[in-house]
């Protein structure tokens, strides 16, 4: 099967097997693109014009994968499309918050125990460092039931409901944070793309995952003040010129990932890459997409931007 796209633009030929597609191919490719179709390490990729949710670009992209972190996407937007939802709503941290991290090995907001964050607050320290202790947080404050565990277990209910909202049949959450048990929290690239694109359509989101670092003065228990200093995982923020977002993965199962978002000149993509083959090859991948996107080749000379010694990695 040929897909031509006359006038200039590319033409690729695709394979298909079982009906999943092998070989990358532009979907739609933009009108003034100049440069060759990317060739990128992830096994799945997928970019959409942010305006109208048109394809640009898709490999493997109704190939399901688990997505690790990226998970906390959908957490984010589950919670701040609740009706009447309050960002200046306290949450007291609860020792088993902390305590999950620690028998998981989870990414953390090194959330303390009796501190008590807004939501808007929470929503960044699940963002920006990745924390599990934030998104257990958000789920238990969010969720129905009288436990924990009936809470959460109702809160990834929700989100399965926000993905069949928004028709992604072959997506499903079994987890609030991408830690799955049973290996059923997985989407494809071209659903967790469109599920970003809802996302990125809320401005408090576009708030929270822009900013390299955020600063959180939390109430501790005994009245005092701490102060949270998180930095963003993205390293694409900085790195990439008008980087907007949006949330890194990495998993064993599901490897490095990364869900991202620039805007260039009134113009926005927004694109997923699902096991890259290195966690900076992830970033690299999702340059070369938006370079597609903008007809640019700011992803030859792109130098990353270094974490911080010492900070949170996903």
């Amino acid at each position: 099967m040929k897909i031509s796209h006359k006038g200039g633009r590319h033409a690729a030929t695709v394979a298909l097997a079982g009906g999943l597609l092998l070989t990358a191919s532009p979907l739609a490719a933009p009108a003034h693109a100049a440069a060759p179709i990317p060739s990128i390490t992830a096994k799945g990729g997928f970019l959409l014009d942010q305006a109208d949710g048109k394809a640009v670009y898709g490999k493997a992209g109704g190939t399901r994968r688990q997505m690790a972190s990226t998970t906390k996407l959908v957490t984010a937007i589950t919670v701040l499309t609740i009706p009447g939802v309050d960002l200046k709503k306290k949450v007291t941290v609860k020792a088993e918050y902390r305590n999950y991290v620690a028998r998981e090995g989870a990414s953390t907001a090194d959330l303390r125990t009796g501190d008590r964050l807004t939501v808007r607050q929470l929503l960044s320290g699940l963002m920006l460092p990745s924390g599990c202790d934030a998104a257990y947080a958000l789920a238990d404050t969010y969720g129905t039931g009288r436990t924990t565990a009936a809470r959460t277990s109702s809160f990834i209910g929700k989100m399965n409901a926000k993905a069949k909202q928004l028709g992604l049949v072959n997506t499903k959450f079994d987890s609030f944070d991408g830690i799955s048990r049973t290996g059923n929290n997985y989407t494809t690239p071209s659903d967790l793309a469109k599920m970003a694109r809802h996302a990125m359509g809320s401005a408090v989101f576009r708030e929270v995952v822009k900013p390299k670092s955020y600063k959180a003065a939390a109430t501790t228990s005994t009245g005092g003040t701490r102060t949270y200093t998180w930095y963003n995982t993205n390293k694409l923020l900085g790195s990439y010129g008008g980087a907007i977002g949006v949330k890194t993965g990495t998993g064993t199962a599901a490897g490095p990932c990364l869900v991202f978002a620039a805007t260039r000149n009134g113009k926005t993509y927004t694109g997923v890459v699902l096991a890259s083959s290195t966690g900076d090859n992830r970033f690299k991948d999702a340059a070369k997409l938006l370079d597609f996107g903008f007809a640019s080749g700011s992803a030859r000379t792109m130098e990353l931007r270094s974490l911080p010694a010492g900070t949170q990695r996903d």
